[in-house]
This record gives C-alpha cells, structure tokens and sequence, in this order.
C-alpha cells in the first residue's frame, strides 16, 4: 500500500530545474497543491467514469500541471549536452509518453485516498515547501513534502520527497545506470519499448 500511495505522490511530484522571474507565496503554493489534490481525487473517487476515462483525465492533469520537457531534461542530466538535437527531440517525446501513460495507469483504479495540506513555508528565495498527509483506507496515513515554484505558465511543482527522498532524484539515478550501460540511444529505445506496450495493452 505504501508504494501504491508513493505512485500518487510521483504523479503529483516530478522536478524541473528552470528559472522564474517572480517568486511564489505560501498562499499560493497551498492553494495550488490543494486545488490539484481535490481535482485528482474527484477523478479517482468518481463512480460514474470508467477505467479508461479516468486514465484520459490523469493524463490530462500531468499534461497541465507539470513542464515535462524541463523535467525530462533534468532527469537526462549530463548525458543532454552530449545528446544530439535529433536524440534530444526522440527522449523527450517518448518521456513525456512514458510518464503520462505510467502513471495514468498506475493511478486509474485507485479510490479512497484522502489528500491535506497541513502547512506551506517559504524554501529558498523563489520557492516554497508544502506538507501533505495522504491518508489511506488501510495502513498508516503518508507525510510528503512539495517543493512548488511560480513559472510563466502558473504554479509548478519541482520536487517531492517522502521520507527525505527526491522521487525524481531517483528517476534520474535510473536513467544514468541505462545511459551507462547503453548510451543514449539505449534509453531512447528502452523508453520507445515501454512506451509500444502501452500501446499494445489498450
């Protein structure tokens, strides 16, 4: 239970490191957070929608609320400046496919997850940090903390952590141990792989 409450945590948490010229306020983030909890729990909570169209609408609010381009960037690391234009534009479709469809369908079936934002502090000088509790309908209730920025496009969220650990950190750590072993090209394919048994599931 508690890796299934960590797969929402990384549907609402992913990280990208960008600048902004404004700042954002506890307020703000707060509000943000909540206003995205309460619109992922009417989705998974709903009875009338079928497994497939709450997958649709997951997908949907990850597509809105967080900038996969920059996040896959990240997660790339050093391996983005040694990639080729024509790499760069493959990883990032296929990431951002692979996130989508991974965690759409991680998500679909769960029901009964209860989301709180408990306090909001500033963290940095551009950022703010939201505490959360996630309670469960068995097993204790999970802490997670949401590192929030204001970009262009509205309120991003750029990191998570549970129990002191950065979910996209630990994506990141995956993707090098791949491009070590089979370069990028290998990641490309891997993610292209991934992203075809999606397809072939529907």
């Amino acid at each position: 239970m508690l890796k299934r409450s960590i797969t929402i945590i990384l549907f609402l948490g992913l990280m990208a490191w960008a600048g902004t010229a404004a700042a954002t306020t506890p307020d703000g983030a707060s509000k943000f957070i909540g206003n995205l909890s309460s619109k992922a729990s009417s989705t998974l909570n709903s009875g009338g929608l079928s497994l497939n169209q709450k997958e649709a609408q997951v997908r949907q609010l990850l597509s809105e609320s967080f900038d996969l381009k920059l996040i896959g960037r990240f997660v790339l690391g050093r391996a983005w400046k040694k990639s080729s234009k024509e790499q760069r534009v493959q990883y990032l479709g296929l990431f951002e496919q692979f996130v989508l469809r991974t965690y759409s369908r991680r998500l679909g079936g769960y029901t009964g997850q209860k989301f709180n934002v408990i306090n909001a502090k500033n963290f940095g000088k551009k950022d703010v940090l939201v505490t959360t509790k996630i309670s469960r309908p068995s097993g204790p209730p999970v802490e997670a903390r949401w590192r929030v920025r204001l970009r262009k496009k509205g309120h991003k969220i750029i990191d998570v952590m549970v129990a002191g650990v950065s979910m996209v950190q630990t994506q990141k750590s995956e993707f090098r141990s791949v491009v070590k072993r089979q370069g990028v090209s290998g990641l490309i394919e891997t993610l292209r792989l991934q992203v075809s048994k999606f397809s072939a599931q529907k």
